[in-house]
């Protein structure tokens, strides 16, 4: 009474739940499957074995869920059972009213029906056997236009009188939809040709061709050049710092209306605030060492941005020497010519 009782609040829920392309699921189906059969027998211990199967069906779209009915025959391996050694399985069929409610490609169901359970093997186990209710639940998804996939627990009984024998499957199985029969294309009806004199002949003036002109654009090219390294808590320039700096010279006598800008930065030791302030300290070295080298002042603008933008990891002694940096960047505008056809 306490699995109807489940079944039957999982079917209300289905039927609260939001349907969507019941038609991915209707029609006529077949499929196999293959599980775990957990069984036990009045007064014996309760033993898994292997469970395989077949089914099919027939689901009917109900505008947004489906009713169907499916037959199902279930063949349960043997396996030995205690105390007394008796190795028993069983085969199970029957009938299933099957309710579903799609969901896209997916399909939880609940069903209900008849079963006809027999057992099989030693001693009492082969003479136990009778008809119960069959009660299953699970879900599909549709991985292909014709297939889906099905995890599905069911559970069946049969008794033969004070002795009874419990099936419960856990199985996944295919399952294989049969393609709908195309609809017949109507037969139109072709009419006999109507001969329509030809208009009579006139001049036609020719389209003027295409003008094609070049009109040059103006496109921005942001531009990164790697600028210094400094020392814990410094802003005072390194040797090999001073190397690369002269490259940005070098680029800055190259494209003489580039601007540029100075962006310092630290590790994240010491706070947030000396830092920041460290970090503008040495964007104004490197604008300084740049004026010295002959660069406008006017064309350089300095930022300090302090822990905030590290390029490496400050937990290790090269990421916070990588982080401790100046970095120069430029906008370069350059002429682009393009084919305009008017």
């Amino acid at each position: 009474m306490k699995k109807l009782t489940v079944h039957i609040a999982l079917a209300t829920a289905l039927l609260n739940m939001p349907a969507a392309q019941a038609d991915e699921f209707d029609g006529g189906w077949a499929g196999a499957k293959l599980g775990s059969n957990r069984s036990s027998l009045t007064g014996l211990d309760t033993r898994n074995a292997t469970t395989y199967g077949l089914e099919a069906g027939y689901n009917w779209n109900m505008g947004g869920y489906l009713l169907g009915a499916d037959g199902f025959a279930d063949f349960n391996d043997k396996a030995t059972h205690n105390p007394g050694a008796i190795n028993y399985g069983s085969d199970a069929y029957g009938l299933d009213a099957k309710l579903s409610l799609p969901n896209g490609k997916w399909l939880p169901f609940a069903k209900l029906g008849y079963g006809r359970t027999n057992g099989n093997g030693n001693a009492l186990a082969s003479a136990v056997g009778g008809n119960s209710a069959h009660l299953g639940m699970g879900v599909e998804y549709k991985f292909a236009p014709n297939w889906s996939l099905a995890g599905e627990y069911g559970t069946g009984s049969g008794k033969n009188a004070t002795t009874k024998l419990n099936n419960n499957n856990f199985t996944l199985g295919v399952n294989y939809y049969f393609d709908k029969p195309a609809d017949t294309p109507a037969v139109v009806p072709v009419a006999a040709p109507v001969v329509v004199p030809a208009p009579a002949t006139r001049a036609i003036t020719p389209a003027p061709a295409p003008s094609e002109t070049w009109k040059t654009l103006l496109e921005d090219k942001p531009v990164q050049i790697e600028g210094a390294n400094f020392d814990t808590n410094s802003a005072k320039l390194r040797s090999e710092s001073v190397k690369k700096l002269d490259e940005v010279v070098g680029f800055a006598n190259k494209y003489k209306d580039a601007k540029l800008e100075v962006a310092g930065h630290t590790d994240n030791r010491g706070t947030k605030g000396y830092n920041q302030k460290l970090s503008e300290k040495r964007a104004a070295s490197v604008k300084a060492y740049l004026v010295r080298k002959g660069v406008a002042a006017t064309r350089i603008t300095t930022n300090g941005y302090g822990l905030e933008q590290p390029v490496a990891d400050n937990n290790t002694i090269v990421g916070r020497a990588q982080n401790r940096r100046v970095e120069i960047r430029s906008v370069l505008r350059e002429e682009k010519r393009v084919r305009v056809i008017e």
